[in-house]
């Protein structure tokens, strides 16, 4: 019994002694980052609305994007019913993480695919942004694929399209499927890629 316990120990310490961690990113990590605008044409219960915000990122091994960005209404979107103070139109923002995945980042052109998880709000405002009516928070998801433009070594412009899933809307401005949708995006990337 006590020759099988010395064995078993010296297999595992040779192969603990031998082996090596595998780890998910092999060798060093480069890094670099960026910032910058981004304008959203999207449909809002039939009607067209303009989102525009601001993103930006943790690039590691020009692949892989850890960031974050919000976005918000800019334009005048009908609500579905009035406020209680009459106010026409609805209010609405969201935010979050962003993960982004990149392939073959050093081509002219390339692609991505990511996605945002935050949250927003839903409410109304009227012509001049302002409501006394407190804002009903919402969660969002929203997946996206781009095509990316390499200008020069600090600016690339992106363009792609995007679908918002919106729940927890309930609210009489806005549904969660009049908030939820398909847009086309735009963004201007500034940085170390």
């Amino acid at each position: 019994m006590k020759s099988i316990v010395v064995v078993l120990c010296l297999v595992v310490g040779a192969s603990l002694a031998f082996g090596q961690a595998e780890h998910l990113i092999q060798g060093s990590i480069e890094s670099g980052g960026f910032g910058g605008p981004v304008l959203k044409v999207t449909s809002l219960g039939g009607s067209t609305g303009i989102l525009v915000g601001g993103r930006g990122g943790w690039i590691i091994n020009h692949t892989f994007i850890l960031g974050g960005g919000g976005y918000g209404l800019a334009n005048y979107v009908r609500a579905a019913t009035p406020g209680p103070n009459g106010e026409p139109y609805i209010n609405f923002g969201y935010g979050g993480v962003e993960l982004e995945y990149i392939t073959n980042w050093e081509k002219l052109v390339h692609f991505s695919v990511g996605v945002l998880i935050g949250g927003g709000g839903i409410g109304y405002r009227d012509e001049y942004y302002t409501s006394d009516i407190s804002t009903k928070g919402v969660f969002v998801l929203e997946p996206w694929t781009e095509v990316h433009l390499n200008v020069v070594t600090f600016f690339r412009i992106s363009g792609g399209v995007s679908y918002r899933w919106v729940t927890g809307a309930d609210s009489p401005a806005a549904s969660d499927s009049r908030l939820s949708g398909v847009s086309g995006v735009l963004t201007f990337r500034f940085g170390s890629f």
